[in-house]
């Protein structure tokens, strides 16, 4: 059923949960995991339905390194077989991949599983899925100095022309629009180091509901909200 009003441009989710609603079933919280990525693919699907363009999920973020090793293995495995088998389907129908974040640490061949996904939908045009991969909020505005720095110091702008336009250029979602409305599951008050410049006027949704537990009609309940919102960005 398409939703009948104000429609976000993008949204953002974060997908929490996972390991609480493995718990609650007596199951490791691989179970979880391998759960929320099913969501993950019906969570796409609604997206188009609706027909907003942009969609950032938060996938894997800069502190999730610090969980067990055999968690991390899980994830990277799901991530693996979401490049190898949804990929293909992606594109079939007609969404575009992009990754945002610190893809360094992960090894060539991976890497590379990512950029030939991202170019296998390059012209994809009826939704943008963004997949926030080793990203964090602070570590991408350190980048973004960094680069600025360099331009500074090698004389390719002057300090009084720095502004909100510089920063946008070098932001992990450099080209992305920021996300009019983030979403975040299973009831935690907090963006836990997510898009902090780019969230500076997002609405903010938050649910109970347990990531892979997430349904439409939950969807729908965060959009009918962000309906009922009158965003003034600082304005009266």
């Amino acid at each position: 059923m398409r939703v009948e009003r104000t429609i976000p441009r993008h949204v953002a989710i974060i997908m929490d949960g996972n390991g609480r609603w493995a718990k609650r079933q007596g199951l490791p919280r691989t179970f979880g995991h391998a759960k929320g990525m099913e969501r993950v693919e019906d969570c796409v699907k609604w997206t188009k339905e609706f027909e907003i363009p942009y969609l950032t999920l938060y996938a894997f973020s800069t502190e999730n390194w610090q969980r067990p090793k055999e968690e991390i293995e899980n994830l990277m495995h799901l991530l693996d077989e979401f490049l190898e088998r949804k990929v293909p389907e992606l594109k079939e129908n007609n969404v575009r991949l992009r990754f945002v974040g610190d893809l360094s640490p992960f090894d060539e061949n991976r890497r590379e599983r990512i950029r030939e996904g991202e170019e296998r939908t390059r012209d994809c045009s009826s939704l943008q899925l963004n997949i926030a991969l080793n990203y964090g909020g602070r570590q991408e505005m350190l980048h973004v100095i960094k680069e600025i720095g360099k331009r500074l110091m090698n004389g390719k702008i002057d300090l009084e022309e720095v502004n909100s336009d510089t920063v946008n250029e070098y932001l992990y979602t450099s080209g992305i629009p920021d996300p009019d409305l983030i979403i975040r599951t299973a009831g935690e008050m907090r963006l836990s180091n997510f898009l902090l410049w780019q969230s500076a006027y997002s609405e903010l949704y938050v649910t109970p509901v347990l990531w892979p537990e997430f349904e439409k009609k939950d969807y729908e309940s965060a959009l009918k909200e962000y309906s009922k919102r009158e965003r003034r960005f600082g304005r009266i």
